[in-house]
């Protein structure tokens, strides 16, 4: 397009910019038919039936205690959830809903041995089965590889986790939150549920210019060369900006036990009194990094596969950001199909 015409465009790809900003919040995402199998104070269990399951083995999503678990299922035609159902998996997903000032002692115990022990138990009573598979993100990948840890046999028969901290002492987090100067005694004691929005604020100061300009700079762009980036743009707006807040107690453990003491790759954690020992692993596991992680880089995740028990252990390293390698427009082409493959071979009779 010659210059004279792009500048033509300027005026509607303003329009459309701000239409599109302003209606991020009528998006809507997390579509896929889904019924409650459980619930237990704010956390919720789902299914999605598949109807065409080929494979026994359940496979139970865990995400993050920040953000929603939407993003598994972002929008029809980019949905992690609606690709394992057309590759025949019985898909279920942990909600932890959003929690109030009533959950300010909820620690990472009660994630770990209580409510992510207890989806377990629900899943499989639901499913008819004896194992699943456990496939968490991000910080859901932490709190399901503590308790494989804690539960090496039974249950579990196989772990994916996904750009998960396990040693994140040279990350940029780290130097963010990790020295003294962070108090986290002082935000933990000033607010029984920490705001969601502070956390969110923090982690996009990690990467302001992308975050701030570039996303918007990019939207623009595809305005201006007739392109319609709406129904991508809106559904990733909606679920970014959707910020639960973080229990106190389970804020303060996250942050001192990760990031200030790094106590989990040391096998300092204990979560009612049992260690959490790396070493105690012995699922199939599948650990996959994204080359461009600035949350949770490779480097502070691969520790893992030198520490486990595991005889079936497969690592994959693929490019992309924290959250763009598995709900990125190339997501469904690349990784997901990696992970079906991988989930396939291990989730039989």
């Amino acid at each position: 397009m010659s210059a004279i015409g792009t500048l033509a465009r300027v005026p509607r790809a303003a329009f459309d910019f701000a239409n599109v900003i302003l209606t991020v919040p009528d998006a809507s995402i997390g579509q896929t038919p889904r019924e409650v199998v459980w619930t237990h104070r704010g956390t919720t269990l789902y299914r999605y039936r598949s109807s065409r399951r080929e494979h026994a083995i359940p496979v139970l999503l865990v995400f993050a205690l920040i953000n929603r678990p939407e993003i598994f299922d972002l929008r029809p035609g980019n949905s992690f959830v609606e690709f394992l159902l057309a590759e025949g998996f019985d898909v279920f997903l942990v909600d932890w809903g959003v929690p109030g000032d009533e959950d300010s002692e909820m620690g990472l115990a009660e994630f770990v041995c209580d409510e992510l022990h207890w989806a377990v138990r629900e899943t499989l009573l639901a499913s008819g089965q004896e194992e699943l598979t456990l496939l968490g993100w991000c910080i859901g990948g932490t709190l399901c590889a503590m308790y494989c840890a804690l539960n090496p046999v039974g249950a579990v028969r196989n772990a994916v986790l996904l750009t998960t901290p396990i040693d994140p002492s040279d990350s940029l987090y780290a130097r963010w939150v990790g020295h003294d100067e962070f108090d986290v005694d002082l935000i933990a004691d000033s607010y029984p549920a920490v705001p969601g929005a502070g956390i969110d604020l923090a982690n996009k100061l990690m990467k302001p210019v992308a975050n701030y300009v570039t996303t918007y700079r990019r939207l623009f762009e595809s305005l201006l060369d007739g392109k319609d980036p709406r129904a991508g743009y809106q559904s990733m707006a909606k679920w970014v900006a959707d910020n639960p807040p973080f229990p106190s107690r389970a804020y303060r453990e996250w942050i001192t036990w990760m990031y200030k003491e790094n106590r989990l790759v040391a096998g300092r954690v204990r979560l009612r009194g049992d260690r959490v020992d790396l070493t105690r692993i012995e699922q199939n596991l599948l650990v996959v990094t994204a080359g461009a992680d600035h949350i949770a880089p490779p480097a502070g995740t691969v520790p893992l596969l030198e520490l486990v028990s595991s005889e079936d252990v497969t690592h994959l390293d693929r490019p992309g950001g924290h959250i763009g390698l598995m709900a990125g427009s190339k997501a469904k082409h690349e990784i997901w199909p990696e992970l079906a493959d991988w989930l396939s071979d291990r989730s039989g009779h």
